[in-house]
């Protein structure tokens, strides 16, 4: 199908990555719905796909409430067309070490950020397998495979995303569906989480450095939403590096974390007493606030990833350091002859 020609579901997409990527996709042309809490967000995100070149379709909907989601859906189909592609992004988080986190936010932590992400890959699922058509992108991060401190509910909830995924990719398999779900791992993103946030740090919330703008993330989305069919992709050499040094050493980057974590995700001003938390409610909502997709980390943020580039040509990387290889093989045998 001609890009152009997509319909796109986006959920999240009312700041951050989320909105980013709905942009993203409003510049090649393509009919976006916009899935989110809040409504002020939500409408500046329409605006910003229609100015890009695209449809918008703003739809409030918390994605913790799976009949509201599949209404959505439902509402997607009759007013843009059939679904061709599903982004799971909306996401809540909770600051602080896990004693100081309560029963009742460590679930709506777990509903938003992981059961979402099951009610919204089952409301496309319901559209895509009929027709045996669609992609679904899981945007997930690092911490799928790497839990670190104080985020112990996302950390948790981005690792059931992980498990989830890879059953269902294992059944989508053995029906020999054309219907493929990928999962994109993010760095730290320079998202406007962090001035939202439910935070019990007694500074500001900052993403563990190198920071990623959106832009960044939402280049990775588009493309896993092009290829589907290869099971993740990562993003940003950091990210590389942390699931590498887990795989191999684990046990050394438990006491890494435990030394570097606290500090690491805070900068040295005092939290703001007064920031808004979205946890229960949309932050934007609160003021009539347009957050964006930029958090309060330009300065400190990059535009690019070359282990994305990488990561998106890892075929012509492959031929060419085999090509190397045999070169190389050919040398040394002459040098013996």
């Amino acid at each position: 199908m001609d890009r152009c020609e997509q319909v796109v579901v986006v959920t999240g997409a009312s700041g951050g990555i989320g909105r980013a990527t709905a942009r993203a996709f409003g510049a090649r042309g393509a009919k976006v719905a916009l899935l989110a809490r809040g409504e002020d967000g939500l409408q500046h995100a329409a605006r910003d796909v229609e100015e890009a070149g695209g449809t918008a379709l703003a739809i409030p909907v918390d994605v913790a409430d799976h009949v509201g989601l599949d209404q959505a859906a439902d509402r997607v189909e009759r007013e843009l067309g059939p679904i061709d592609v599903w982004v799971n992004d909306a996401f809540t988080v909770v600051f602080g070490p896990f004693t100081e986190v309560e029963p009742e936010e460590f679930t709506r932590v777990t509903e938003v950020t992981y059961l979402g992400y099951v009610y919204g890959t089952k409301a496309a699922l319901k559209r895509m397998l009929p027709r045996d058509s669609g992609a679904i992108v899981q945007v997930g991060s690092a911490l799928a495979y790497r839990g670190i401190p104080l985020q112990s509910a996302y950390c948790g909830a981005k690792h059931a995303i992980q498990g989830f995924t890879e059953s269902l990719r294992c059944e989508l398999l053995h029906d020999r569906k054309n219907v493929h779900v990928t999962m994109v791992q993010m760095p730290a993103v320079n998202t406007p989480q962090f001035s939202w946030v439910l935070s019990r740090l007694p500074h500001q919330a900052q993403p563990v450095p190198p920071i990623y703008q959106p832009e960044v993330a939402a280049e990775a989305v588009l493309f896993a939403a092009d290829h589907p069919k290869r099971r993740e992709y990562w993003v940003g050499g950091s990210t590389v590096g942390t699931l590498v040094v887990n795989k191999f050493a684990p046990g050394l980057l438990d006491r890494y974390l435990a030394r570097t974590g606290y500090r690491s995700q805070q900068t040295s001003q005092p939290r703001d007493p007064d920031q808004p938390a979205n946890l229960w409610e949309p932050a934007d909502d609160r003021d009539g606030h347009d957050f964006g997709a930029h958090g309060i980390f330009d300065r400190r943020a990059t535009r690019r990833s070359y282990q994305l580039w990488a990561s998106q040509h890892h075929g012509a990387i492959g031929a060419a350091a085999a090509a190397a290889g045999a070169l190389g093989v050919a040398v040394v045998r002459a040098a013996r002859r």
